[in-house]
């Protein structure tokens, strides 16, 4: 704790903000934990429809530079405190409305909202809050205190719901994710302040030196989604996983991620953002092709362990998307512009997932997952050939 103390300035208010991002990871936790089996389970979504309802989820990312613009009038803080009411006003509608498939979608995107609001603010706020020269340090502070957070709501479900074979008890979680997401609000209110919102994150911003980096960032998107809307889905709808299971699978996709990091960023300073760019898709093509086909080649129960574990390995080389911020940096004349074009990025991403997700339910039930993980390969393929035109180093990448 006094680490943490020695990385603010003592006026700010980073402490009901810190509170807030704990019992937000563990509300989250929570939710993201049994959602997609409440989803199959109980609202009785295919696969076909999951997609649907993520294409819906991931609007309010695409969505956040537009938010962000017309209410630039507002204060960071003002608008933190939105998106926490937000995401309160969603994790409710969860707890109280029938579970119907349009009143489910219409729930999650009220709840997507005012998370991507809040995500779009808390690094401004932690760095604003942050004493001189240490934003990077309170940054990370900030991730690790919301990954313990969800982590711990991972684990809350793994044990209740493991211990509950019949009437898993949805409803009451979703209501007590919804007090967790109240309690962190009233947090919220604590924040007072009148921090300016990241003017980076308000706009978009092109130029042709990061043509390569908008085109990796498109693909990585699109890759990245079939794992995240359909990779827990393949487990409840074809391996019969339950929500003890998948929110374990979480925990562990967490934990090693945490552990991971530190190293995958060693390995992209060693080895170059290049190499690492290459190798990540390269090692997805045997994830996916496990991913799609386990079923084929092992045992039912045999095929299940080898498609979590290929989960969890997605998940690490996950991580290697560090890599193009890092060619990022590498390409840009300022600490603005720099964040602005990682922003534009992030946006062009999501601009991606709604389509994938949107497509990849229709391929899935039309086609079957073979197909559905062929496609991920595939994308993972393109990443790399493209990742192989670029030129390292600062010349030679925008002369590349």
């Amino acid at each position: 704790m006094n680490r943490i103390k020695e990385l603010f300035r003592a006026d700010s208010k980073y402490r009901p903000l810190l509170i807030s991002v704990l019992i937000t990871g563990l509300s989250y936790g929570l939710y993201k934990g049994m959602l997609d089996n409440f989803l199959a389970e109980v609202v009785q979504m295919g696969e076909m429809d999951r997609g649907i309802t993520e294409f819906f989820r991931e609007l309010p990312g695409v969505m956040l530079v537009l938010i962000l613009a017309v209410f630039y009038m507002f204060s960071a803080e003002t608008m933190y405190k939105a998106g926490a009411v937000i995401m309160l006003a969603g994790m409710g509608m969860h707890a109280v409305l029938p579970a119907t498939k349009v009143l489910a979608t219409l729930a999650i995107c009220t709840y997507a909202l005012g998370e991507h609001i809040q995500l779009g603010i808390r690094s401004s706020l932690v760095m604003g809050y942050a004493r001189k020269d240490r934003s990077g340090e309170a940054l990370g502070a900030q991730s690790a205190v919301s990954q313990f957070g969800t982590l711990a709501g991972y684990l809350v479900i793994v044990l209740v719901f493991s211990l509950i074979t019949q009437n898993q008890p949805y409803r009451l979680f979703f209501a007590l994710a919804a007090v967790l997401a109240g309690v962190s609000a009233l947090f919220t209110f604590c924040i007072t302040g009148s921090s300016k919102t990241d003017a980076t994150k308000r706009r978009f911003y092109f130029h042709k030196k990061y043509t390569k980096y908008y085109m990796l960032e498109m693909f990585y998107g699109a890759r990245k989604q079939v794992f995240l809307t359909f990779g827990p889905y393949v487990l409840i709808l074809f391996y019969q996983a339950n929500a003890a299971m998948v929110s374990l699978l979480f925990a562990i996709s967490a934990v090693a991620c945490f552990v991971a990091s530190p190293v995958v960023g060693r390995i992209i300073d060693k080895l170059g953002y290049k190499v690492v760019m290459v190798a990540d898709t390269v090692i997805l093509v045997g994830v996916c092709l496990c991913y799609g086909f386990a079923h084929h080649i092992f045992p039912k129960d045999a095929a299940f362990v080898v498609c979590c574990v290929n989960y969890v390995l997605d998940a690490v080389i996950s991580l290697a998307s560090m890599a193009s911020n890092v060619y990022v940096k590498d390409l840009s004349d300022s600490q603005e512009e720099m964040k602005a074009t990682i922003s534009t990025g992030v946006s062009i991403n999501h601009v991606i997932t709604i389509f994938i997700a949107l497509f990849g339910g229709w391929i899935w039930e039309a086609l079957g997952i073979e197909t559905l993980f062929i496609l991920s390969a595939v994308l993972g393929l393109c990443n790399s050939a493209y990742a192989l035109t670029i030129k390292q180093g600062r010349r030679d990448a925008v002369q590349g």
